[in-house]
């Protein structure tokens, strides 16, 4: 069991020691060169590192000691769980520590959805493991968010671990082709054809999850269908695992039509990105309406992911909260401008 030890605090200084249980454990938690250490000590410029033996020394300012300590510990419990603390992995734990969260990172970071040729799908972020546990809790579940932040891909790994488990017995995996619904006479080749590049990110995300040998076999037994929204009309869904992407480009009939396909034994996850709508000027977006509509019925959740959740590179959250502000000055400045012209 490690153990940490607390040194004379000078002048709002303070030293402390974290004892690893091994040389070995202390390895595995920070691996075999520095790297983990340099990047704590740029997280907590003021701290400083010293690795000896099982100990690790840590000096610094008291609060930034605390959280550094703090950190050390989740690490290790990740370790312990066989979870691989990757640079990216760290940087998420720092920043949910410097939330000042109630939730254990670790607990968060540590949970494994799926493991699928060499690789293991977790959440990755605070919001993704609330997103995660709401897919355990309730029927429908929306994830809301923008690109990047795991909405789909998580959902999708839910799905293919309740069909391992035999909670279901298929997976429907759906969007709604809006692009082709305005062009297909003018694409190439069979319906299929001209449909397929908008469900391509879905074959995709199964091609991660499961054995690429199989997936043709349980698509030809009907044990997962990849199929456009239309393809859902005057259907009854029993039994499956349901995820509706790109809802933002559904209409509020489409949305109704959806929802209602809903069975017994059955879940639905419904997931889009309300600043990326598609639909033709003047349309409503079935995704932007939904919450007004379901927020006081039982057993339906609604999950919000944000730039603070993005999972791919750094460059993509800094992007998607660029966007945000821009976004929020111009609704404001359309705002203060039909205020003034109302004053004329």
């Amino acid at each position: 069991m490690s153990e940490s030890s607390s040194g004379i605090n000078t002048a709002g200084l303070d030293t402390r020691t974290f004892v690893f249980d091994s040389t070995e454990q202390m390895v595995q938690a920070l691996g075999s060169n520095d790297e983990a250490l340099r990047l704590i000590e740029d997280s907590f410029p003021g701290v400083g590192l010293q690795a000896r033996g099982n100990e690790l020394t840590i000096t610094g300012p008291s609060a930034d000691v605390l959280r550094t300590e703090r950190l050390i510990g989740e690490i290790q419990t990740m370790a312990s769980n066989n979870a691989t603390v990757t640079p990216q992995v760290l940087g998420q734990l720092v920043t949910m520590l410097k939330t000042q969260s109630a939730v254990r990172p670790a607990d968060v970071l540590s949970v494994n959805i799926l493991s699928s040729r060499g690789r293991t799908i977790r959440p990755k972020t605070q919001n993704q493991g609330s997103y995660v546990d709401a897919i355990d809790s309730n029927t429908i579940v929306f994830g809301i968010g923008p690109a990047g932040t795991g909405k789909t891909y998580l959902a999708m790994a839910k799905a293919v671990q309740a069909l391992q488990h035999k909670e279901v017995n298929r997976i429907i995996l759906t969007r709604p082709a809006v692009e082709a619904g305005e062009r297909l006479g003018f694409l190439p080749g069979s319906l299929n054809d001209k449909i397929d590049p908008y469900l391509r990110p879905l074959y995709d995300a199964l091609h991660d999850m499961m054995d690429p040998d199989s997936i043709p076999r349980l698509m030809a037994a009907g044990t997962i269908e990849v199929a456009p929204l239309a393809y859902m009309r005057g259907r009854t869904l029993n039994d499956a695992f349901i995820i509706l992407d790109e809802a933002q480009n559904t209409t509020p009939e489409q949305m109704k039509m959806f929802l209602t396909r809903l069975g017994f034994g059955s879940k639905m996850v419904v997931t889009g990105d309300v600043t990326q709508v598609d639909l033709p000027s003047g349309t409503s977006s079935g995704l932007r309406i939904v919450r007004d509509i379901l927020h006081d019925i039982d057993d339906v959740h609604f999950s919000e992911l944000d730039a603070s959740d993005v999972v791919r590179h750094r460059l993509v959250g800094d992007i998607v909260a660029a966007y945000g502000v821009w976004d929020e000055e111009q609704r404001a400045g359309h705002h203060r401008i039909m205020r003034t012209a109302a004053g004329r």
